[in-house]
């Protein structure tokens, strides 16, 4: 082993790119780039996911739970440590990861709205270098949001929601079942969630906030909201911030900032991102025509 690798890296080294600074809740998901070293976690009360973005393989001896695994690792390897089991690793060459850091917390609210299970009993397996296309994209979505200046709370929670919901069906020590209600909200129930959308659009609305409209589990109720309209609240909520803003690109002559304001964006370069993504030209252009 290189002399490098005796580098110990700490919780507290600073990653390439953080969700820390943007203030979400239950999820936290962090880029590194370390030079070869080695490392201790102490899981406290968080699950951890480790997915590889190393764009040659790594050599990496871990050693959790008692058992100790040593192999290559490659871009979309992906390792678990559950919570309150102690981590080692130690890599011979530069390395980059992704560390996604779930609250335990909200994987038993997970399991107790959507699996009806005591989540005192919830028990995740340690994993070593598996390979999981769904894991792997869910982590990849939330790396692209960290890069981005402004994440939506809605599509976050909806991703997390995902996250918990997939670690309980393939990692945890019992398989749950999970119930998936088929058939959409009904009408009177959508009618009531795209009102207080619609009335709302100004604010940061929830995943939370619109599932307890219904008094049902986040999970749920995106499965049936996406049922009934053929898309997620998170793309419909946008579509309709865009719908918002043509109107009042229209009809005012408020300036573009403020409009971004009234329709849910934090400033004007997001509201354009998002404009132009979705009409193909910027406000300023579309108020021209």
């Amino acid at each position: 082993m290189k002399a490098s690798a005796n580098r110990q890296l700490k919780c507290t080294d600073l990653p390439v790119l953080s969700s820390r600074e943007q203030g979400w809740e239950n999820v936290l998901v962090e880029q590194f780039q370390p030079p070869a070293g080695e490392a201790r976690f102490d899981q406290g009360d968080e699950h951890a996911i480790y997915l590889s973005l190393a764009p040659r393989p790594v050599h990496l001896l871990q050693v959790q739970g008692g058992k100790t695994y040593a192999g290559l690792y490659g871009k979309g390897d992906i390792s678990i440590m559950p919570a309150q089991v102690p981590f080692f690793s130690r890599w011979d060459s530069d390395d980059r990861f992704l560390l996604i850091r779930i609250t335990s917390r909200f994987i038993q609210n997970v399991a107790k709205e959507t699996i009806n299970r005591n989540p005192d009993r919830l028990e995740l397996l340690p994993v070593f270098q598996n390979r999981d296309p769904q894991l792997e994209a869910i982590g990849m979505l939330l790396l692209t949001e960290v890069k981005q200046e402004d994440s939506s709370r809605l599509y976050i929670e909806s991703l997390a929601n995902v996250l918990a919901i997939h670690l309980l069906r393939q990692y945890a020590a019992t398989k749950p079942q999970v119930t998936v209600y088929e058939g959409g909200l009904p009408q009177r129930q959508l009618s009531q969630v795209l009102d207080y959308m619609n009335d709302h659009l100004d604010h940061d609305i929830k995943l939370a906030d619109l599932a307890a409209l219904l008094n049902m589990s986040q999970f749920h109720f995106s499965h049936m909201f996406k049922q009934a309209i053929g898309t997620s609240p998170y793309q419909y909520l946008l579509q309709q911030r865009i719908e918002r803003a043509k109107q009042l690109l229209k009809q005012t002559d408020q300036p573009i900032m403020e409009i971004a304001f009234q329709c849910g964006f934090n400033h004007h370069s997001h509201l354009s991102q998002q404009f132009r993504r979705f009409t193909g030209i910027t406000p300023k252009a579309f108020r021209a025509n």
